[in-house]
């Protein structure tokens, strides 16, 4: 019965012993990473030399490290907000879980941050948690979400990257854009085509980037289809991206809207035709400077064949 007691006794003088001591080692594993984190995310000229060994020390010390540095995402300073980032991405993967955590817990630019860095990491595990944030009440997350979703490439994100070019906030119909060109969504080409027209720039662009990226014979379908919408943009810049894409079916396309139409898509049309074909084998220019009589599409039409000119001497 005494040798009973005593062990019990042992047992629990050792546990005493051990939780103070785990506390003790965890603290210092904190305070290292903090003083190395100090040094990684110092702005100061003085301190360039040092930020790489304290990332490195900083990985060195492994995954553990991972949920106290996801807990600094919170703060004010953009140096620690970039070191973070670029740490997190440095681990990969191992990172992804407590940065998901952030998504369900979270709220404000803590979120915004957590995408961002899922993004970069691009590991598709982080795909469901991403989805979920999609429809999220800050339009900022909703932004973050879309955009990483893009630059991780899993299809499981068409659906709703597709239903983000509908958002009522610009932004977050930029990102959709991007995102669309980004995974070579092919179900897209009608909602992009349709975003052409969107009356913001910064949505509008990144649309006409994505679409040459997708097929291009529905492409240039989906865009003469389009041609006769009341919205001018779409048109005009459907004209830039059949330029881009300058397939057979693409020129004759804007052949067909270099003489008719507007004098502004008149424009458009011949200023792609004229950049496409930059040796004008269809002998282009000469029929539509014989055609065109509004002054103004005749100038800028004439100064894009002097800029191509230029660039084709420059080349030689």
């Amino acid at each position: 019965m005494r040798n009973v007691i005593a062990i019990s006794f042992l047992a629990i003088t050792l546990s005493a012993v051990a939780i103070p001591a785990t506390i003790s080692a965890q603290t210092s594993l904190d305070k290292r990473l903090d003083s190395l984190f100090m040094i990684a995310s110092n702005g100061e000229v003085k301190y360039q030399a040092m930020i790489k060994p304290a990332d490195d020390s900083i990985v060195a010390m492994g995954p553990t490290v991972i949920p106290r540095l996801v807990s600094k995402l919170g703060g004010k300073s953009r140096y620690e907000r970039i070191a973070i980032e670029r740490i997190l991405k440095r681990f990969g993967a191992p990172a992804v879980p407590s940065l998901l955590a952030v998504l369900k817990y979270d709220t404000g630019q803590v979120v915004e941050r957590s995408c961002y860095i899922l993004g970069e990491i691009g590991d598709t595990s982080a795909t469901v948690g991403l989805l979920g944030t999609v429809s999220n009440r800050r339009w900022q997350a909703r932004e973050s979400a879309i955009g990483a979703l893009g630059k991780i490439k899993d299809q499981r994100a068409d659906s709703a990257v597709i239903t983000a070019m509908n958002d009522t906030i610009p932004l977050v119909r930029k990102s959709a854009a991007v995102s669309c060109g980004q995974l070579q969504i092919q179900s897209s080409i009608r909602h992009l085509v349709h975003l052409l027209g969107d009356p913001f720039y910064g949505a509008r662009m990144p649309a006409a980037e994505a679409l040459p990226k997708l097929d291009t014979p529905n492409v240039v379908q989906a865009i003469c289809d389009s041609m006769p919408a009341e919205n001018q943009l779409l048109g005009n810049l459907g004209c830039v991206v059949l330029g881009k894409i300058g397939t057979t079916a693409a020129l004759d396309a804007l052949t067909e809207q270099a003489f008719g139409g507007s004098p502004e898509r008149r424009a458009h049309a011949a200023i792609a035709l004229v950049t496409a074909d930059s040796t004008d084998t269809r002998n282009f220019r000469y029929f539509y400077l014989g055609y065109e009589t509004d002054p103004y599409s005749r100038l800028k039409v004439e100064s894009a064949i002097k800029a191509v000119s230029h660039d084709r001497v420059e080349s030689q």
